[in-house]
């Protein structure tokens, strides 16, 4: 029997300069976070919170987007694993908003796009991980 599932729990990403990261996701999409490492933690709560690697968790709803730094490597699409992450946007007047955001951040990005069954925006983070943000027809 298959297994039943309903959602996506969480996602993690590696990136190879946490601080840069953090500030991108950060100042793009000001999600709360849900777990990092205190700066000042004993050796317990570092010992509890070892499964973060350094990185942060982020609350995104009902779903959660991990960073993990990893200090080398570089993404690839093209290569066996992710080929982007795309977030869902309530409407084209969204998309249009956040990609005035992207502007005055100095973000780059490609044009909006129809595709047919959606509108999409397309840019990449630090690490040149693919990015979408996406709003259904």
């Amino acid at each position: 029997m298959p297994i039943a599932t309903s959602a996506v729990a969480h996602v993690r990403l590696t990136v190879t300069d946490i601080d840069a990261s953090r500030r991108f996701y950060d100042s793009v999409f000001g999600w709360p976070v849900y777990a990092e490492l205190p700066p000042n933690a004993d050796a317990a709560t570092r010992e509890q919170l070892s499964f973060l690697f350094g990185g942060v968790i982020y609350n995104i709803g009902d779903n959660l987007i991990g960073l993990r730094p990893t200090g080398t490597g570089a993404f690839d699409e093209d290569r066996v694993g992710l080929d982007h992450l795309a977030f869902v946007l309530p409407s084209l007047d969204a998309l249009e908003q956040a990609a005035a955001h992207l502007d005055s951040l100095g973000i780059e990005h490609e044009p909006i796009k129809d595709i047919g069954v959606a509108y999409i925006l397309e840019f990449r983070d630090p690490d040149n991980i693919a990015l979408e943000l996406t709003a259904r027809k």
